[in-house]
């Protein structure tokens, strides 16, 4: 008798745990294991409270990892690793295809380090203050468009945003630089509490304004325009933190590589000339 399976799994930390707990008696590195836990914990947070994994929720999970700017094979690799935890849990059924270049047709375009230079240095030759410090709040810190107005003088002293979502706060530290340039801006203007980022008649920047202020750099930058927006600044600051944290991990994996060759040496079965140790020194 056959039984029908739901159209839906639950996704709790207990299974996420199992399979991570199969990966590393498989002998997973534990840099790719922190990159699983990593990618399975954003989409368990993205999932709101009580609901279950279908298809439709880890396509809508896919648009999101789009909107917040990860790049078209980072999205592709967090598919696999789903895709994989699925079918550690025997539910292959709720599998996302993969689509080569589909995530990233119609994209965001990529902006490298050194156009964001040029984008800094054009805002500070023709005195942009304001524009330069947005430039560099979405390319620091990752802060999405919407949350400008939550950086207020009372953050900047604090040294962080804070931003409510669904569950917990999400906290975006402001890196020391910034945030002295930003505590400078605020003391030049006046400003001792509220919103940093101000129209004349005090209001907080609108979205569009924000969008095009940055956008109307790119001539002068010798940027593309349409990489002039705060959503290739924020995947720029993604992907730099991304590269970042795989080399560290790369580094760790050499470090105990290391590690464990030199214990080798002292107690390894075979001496370093290749003659095996008696066994009857070790009764």
């Amino acid at each position: 008798m056959l039984t029908m399976q739901t159209a839906y799994v639950q996704v709790t930390e207990e299974q996420v745990e199992m399979y991570l707990t199969s990966l590393a008696e498989k002998g997973r590195a534990p840099g790719t294991l922190q990159t699983y836990r990593r990618c399975l914990e954003h989409l368990r947070q993205s999932l709101p409270a009580g609901q279950a994994l279908t298809q439709g929720t880890l396509l809508r999970w896919q648009g999101q990892l789009l909107a917040e700017g990860y790049s078209p094979s980072t999205i592709n690799t967090c598919l696999s690793v789903v895709n994989n935890f699925l079918d550690f849990l025997g539910r292959r059924d709720l599998q996302l295809p993969r689509q080569p270049g589909a995530a990233g047709e119609g994209g965001t375009p990529e902006l490298s380090r050194g156009e964001y230079l040029r984008l800094l240095q054009t805002a500070r030759t023709l005195g942009k203050e304001k524009v330069y410090l947005l430039i560099k709040l979405f390319a620091l810190t990752g802060l999405p468009l919407q949350a400008v107005p939550r950086v207020t003088a009372e953050a900047v002293a604090a040294g962080c945003v804070t931003i409510p979502g669904k569950g917990p706060e999400n906290t975006i530290r402001l890196a020391p630089c910034l945030r002295r340039e930003l505590a400078d801006f605020a003391r030049r203007q006046g400003i001792a509490a509220g919103p940093l980022f101000c129209t004349r008649k005090g209001t907080p920047l609108g979205r569009t304004n924000i969008s095009d202020a940055i956008r109307s750099l790119c001539r002068d930058a010798r940027v593309s325009p349409e990489k002039g927006n705060p959503r290739c600044l924020r995947r720029l600051c993604l992907e730099t933190r991304e590269a970042i944290r795989a080399d560290l991990a790369a580094l760790a994996e050499q470090t105990y590589d290391r590690l464990l060759e030199q214990e080798q040496l002292s107690v390894g079965w075979e001496e370093p000339y290749g003659n095996p140790i008696r066994k009857d020194v070790l009764i």
